[in-house]
C-alpha cells in the first residue's frame, strides 16, 4: 500500500503541475471527480454505498457495457496537501474493497 501512496503522490503533483502550467487558481473551489474501477458490479455498489453513507463525497455507479465504476465527486480546492491527501484516502478505499483507483480529475478555474 505504500508504494500506491507514493506513485499516487508523484501522480497527483504532476496533475496539478499541469493544472497550474493552465493559469489554475488551487484555491478557487470546484468539483474534483475521483474514480474507482470495480471487478463486478456488486463490489461497485458496495463502495458506491459506503462512500455517500459516509458523506466521503457523492459516489455515482457508473457502468459502460458491463465494466463497472464509481465516480465519486467532491467540491473542494485543489491545494497539493489536500488534493494528495483525497487521492491518499480513495487509493484506500480501492485497497480495501477490491477496487483499482484510477485517480482524479477537474476543470480548471482560470485565474482572472
Amino acid at each position: 500500500m505504500l508504494d500506491k501512496l507514493m506513485e499516487s503522490a508523484i501522480t497527483d503533483t504532476d496533475v496539478l503541475r499541469a493544472l497550474n502550467a493552465q493559469g489554475d487558481n488551487f484555491a478557487c473551489p470546484r468539483d474534483v471527480d475521483f474514480l474507482l474501477r470495480a471487478p463486478s458490479k456488486e463490489k461497485a455498489v458496495l463502495v458506491s454505498g459506503f462512500i455517500n453513507d459516509y458523506q466521503f463525497g457523492v459516489a455515482t455507479l457508473l457502468d459502460e457495457d458491463g465494466q463497472y465504476s464509481v465516480r465519486v465527486v467532491i467540491n473542494t480546492s485543489i491545494q497539493q496537501h489536500a488534493m494528495l491527501s483525497m487521492s491518499g484516502f480513495m487509493g484506500c478505499i480501492g485497497e480495501l474493497f477490491g477496487l483499482e483507483y484510477d485517480g482524479w480529475g477537474c476543470t480548471p478555474q482560470v485565474r482572472s
